[in-house]
């Protein structure tokens, strides 16, 4: 049981699912779309930014980054969207997500290594591995830290 570790699960694209360790999650916000200001010449994913505890939190849509949709195509844009914040070393970036799944526990020994087939060139640079559920479904297991390092959003920060 020690080689489990606890994962943060959603929903990417319609089909998808993904996790992302608890280690890297600070805090699950909801953010209305209202209140996140827009920075020009950007690209598209980077959402805008967000007053978060007197700070500026950098706001990326993560389904645009990875090559799906963007969310603003299927989202009202009045709506509320959960915002995923990721830390590493004192840097923060928040995910907008589709939908929150749940906690889920996963042995990390379980933990398939990704291969070139199987995923998308857009979103290859992000995945750690994945998980087989119960339920015989690939779960994308992205690695927070190469998504806070991401070149695009340093370049900006």
């Amino acid at each position: 049981m020690e080689n489990q570790e606890k994962f943060l699960s959603f929903n990417l694209g319609v089909r998808d699912r993904a996790v992302i360790s608890l280690e890297h999650i600070t805090e699950v916000l909801q953010i209305s779309l209202g209140d996140i200001c827009g920075v020009p010449q950007m690209p598209s994913y980077i959402v805008g930014v967000y007053n978060w505890r007197d700070e500026m939190l950098w706001l990326v849509d993560l389904d645009e980054m990875l090559g799906y949709p963007p969310l603003s195509q299927t989202a009202n844009m009045l709506a509320k969207m959960m915002a995923i914040v990721l830390e590493e070393n004192g840097k923060y970036l928040g995910l907008l997500v589709r939908q929150l799944m749940d906690i889920e526990l996963f042995d990390i020994h379980q933990m398939k290594a990704p291969s070139v087939e199987l995923f998308s060139p857009s979103i290859s640079p992000f995945i750690q591995g994945y998980f087989i559920n119960d339920e015989e479904k690939m779960i994308f297991n992205l690695d927070a830290e190469i998504i806070l390092n991401s070149p695009v959003y340093t370049h900006h920060n």
